[in-house]
C-alpha cells in the first residue's frame, strides 16, 4: 500500500531501523536515531542497488516519488541512477571552482605568456585590473550560470560613474573571459553577445599633445624647472627625445641599453607590437641616461619606483608631474611626447614617413615589408634622432623658429 503524508509524520523510531514501503521500488528508511530517509531499490546489470534520495522532510512525499521516477527513466535508458548521481557530483563539483574569477585569472595568465600575442605588462596590468571591477557581482558565480543581465548590471555599475571607456573595454575582456570557457570545454556560449549596444558609446578623445613648435619650448624649460623626484625628472626630460610610449619608458631597464653604441633595443615583450623595437639615442639622449645610472644604475629599472627599486615607475607618475608643471590633461600627457615629435617630423619634410613610422614603432601588417623597413631606414632614423634632439635644444633655448626646407634628406 502506498505511503501517505500522515502514515510519515506518525511513523515512530524503534531499536532498530525500520522500511516503510512506497511502491515501485521506493521505501522510507526510519533510523534508530529518528531519521527519515527517502530509497530507492533497483537492479541494474544483474545487480541490486541503492539510490539515496534525500531525507524527510526536506525532500517531500511527492519530491521523493518525481526522484524515484527520474531514476527510472534513467535505467529505461540504460543508465544507471547511482552512476549518474555521483557524475552529477562531480560536474556540479567543477562548476563550483569554474567561477568567472577562476577563469578570468586563468584567462589572463594564459595571455601574458601567448608568445609573440601575449600581452604587454602594462595592458595585462590594466586588463587584470578592469575584471576585478566585475569580480564583486559575479566573480564568485560558476560561469555557466551566468545570464546577460548579470552582466549588464555589473558593467553598469562601471558606466554610472561616468567610466564609460572603461565600461566597453571591461565588457570586451569579459567577452574574452567567456569565449575562453567556451575554447576550454566549461560553457557553450559567450553570454556577452546579445548586449552590443547596450552601453553608451564613450566620446574618441585624443591624447592631450602639443604640437606646436612655439610651446614647446615652454614646455621643455618647465620640465628642465621641475623641482619633484629627480628620477622623475629624468623621465620627463628624455621622453621627448625618444618619444616612445610611456609604459615602454618606465619599463626600461638597463640591460636594455647600451650608452657605448647609443642604442636602446626594447624587448618584444614590453612593446605593444610584440615586436622588438630598436631605439637610436641621440647624443643628448645618452647624456641624460649616464646622469640617470649614476643614480640608478648599473641594473634593474632605469626609472624605479619612488617606494621600490624593484618595481617600474607607476604609470601615473608622468602625467602626475605634467599636472605639477600646470599642463592639464587636454594640453599635455605622457603619451603627447609621441604626437609632438610625429607632427613636427612630418611638418618638418626632411624625413621620409616611413622612417617616422618606424621611428613611433607602429605596425606594420606585412612582415617582408616590415623586415625591410628595419634595414632600409635605420641610418635614417640614426640622423633623425640626431637632428629631433638639436630641434629640440634649439625651441629650449627660445632660438627662433627655423622655416626647414622641403626636401627629404637623403
Amino acid at each position: 500500500m502506498p505511503l501517505t503524508d500522515i502514515a510519515i509524520r506518525q511513523a515512530k523510531p524503534g531499536p532498530k531501523a525500520i522500511k516503510l514501503s512506497d511502491e515501485k521500488g521506493m521505501f522510507l528508511l526510519i533510523t534508530p536515531a529518528g531519521g527519515k530517509l527517502w530509497r530507492f531499490k533497483y537492479r541494474f546489470e544483474g545487480k541490486e542497488k541503492l539510490l539515496a534520495m534525500g531525507a524527510y522532510p526536506a525532500v517531500s512525499l511527492s519530491d521523493a516519488r518525481k526522484r524515484r521516477e527520474d531514476a527510472r527513466e534513467l535505467l529505461a535508458k540504460g543508465k544507471d541512477p547511482s552512476r549518474e548521481k555521483q557524475r552529477d557530483k562531480i560536474r556540479k563539483r567543477m562548476e563550483a571552482a569554474d567561477t568567472f574569477k577562476a577563469i578570468a585569472a586563468e584567462y589572463c595568465a594564459k595571455r601574458r605568456r601567448d608568445g609573440e600575442k601575449g600581452w604587454a605588462p602594462a595592458t595585462a596590468t590594466r586588463s587584470e585590473y578592469l575584471l576585478s571591477l566585475l569580480y564583486g557581482s559575479i566573480g564568485s558565480l560558476p560561469i555557466s550560470d551566468i545570464e546577460p543581465a548579470d552582466i549588464l548590471a555589473a558593467i553598469r555599475k562601471i558606466e554610472n560613474k561616468g567610466n564609460l571607456e572603461s565600461a566597453r573595454r571591461t565588457l570586451q575582456l569579459s567577452s574574452m573571459v567567456f569565449r575562453y570557457a567556451v575554447a576550454t570545454a566549461r560553457l557553450r556560449s559567450d553570454p556577452t553577445r546579445d548586449l552590443r549596444g547596450a552601453l553608451t558609446a564613450p566620446k574618441v578623445t585624443h591624447y592631450g599633445a602639443i604640437t606646436d613648435a612655439s610651446k614647446v619650448g615652454d614646455l621643455l624649460r618647465a620640465i628642465d624647472g621641475y623641482e619633484g623626484s629627480g628620477i622623475t625628472k629624468f623621465a620627463l626630460q628624455l621622453a621627448p627625445h625618444v618619444f616612445v610610449r610611456p609604459g615602454e619608458l618606465r619599463h626600461a631597464e638597463w640591460a636594455d641599453i647600451d650608452l657605448e653604441q647609443a642604442l636602446w633595443v626594447i624587448p618584444a615583450s614590453k612593446t605593444k607590437m610584440r615586436k622588438a623595437h630598436h631605439v637610436p639615442l641621440s647624443r643628448q639622449s645618452v647624456a641624460i641616461l649616464r646622469e640617470v645610472f649614476e643614480v640608478t644604475g648599473p641594473s634593474g629599472y632605469v626609472f624605479h619606483s619612488i617606494r621600490s627599486r624593484t618595481r617600474a615607475m607607476s604609470d601615473n607618475t608622468l602625467n602626475a608631474a605634467l599636472r605639477r608643471l600646470g599642463y592639464t590633461t587636454d594640453e599635455m600627457t605622457a603619451h603627447g611626447f609621441r604626437a609632438m615629435a610625429s607632427t613636427l617630423l612630418n611638418e618638418s619634410g626632411k624625413w621620409s614617413p616611413d622612417a617616422i613610422e618606424r621611428a613611433l614603432a607602429h605596425g606594420d601588417g606585412d612582415k617582408v615589408r616590415a623586415a625591410y623597413h628595419r634595414g632600409a631606414h635605420w641610418k635614417e632614423r640614426v640622423d633623425m634622432a640626431q637632428w629631433w634632439s638639436d630641434y629640440l635644444d634649439q625651441l629650449r633655448k627660445g632660438a627662433d623658429i627655423v622655416q626647414l626646407a622641403a626636401s627629404r634628406s637623403k
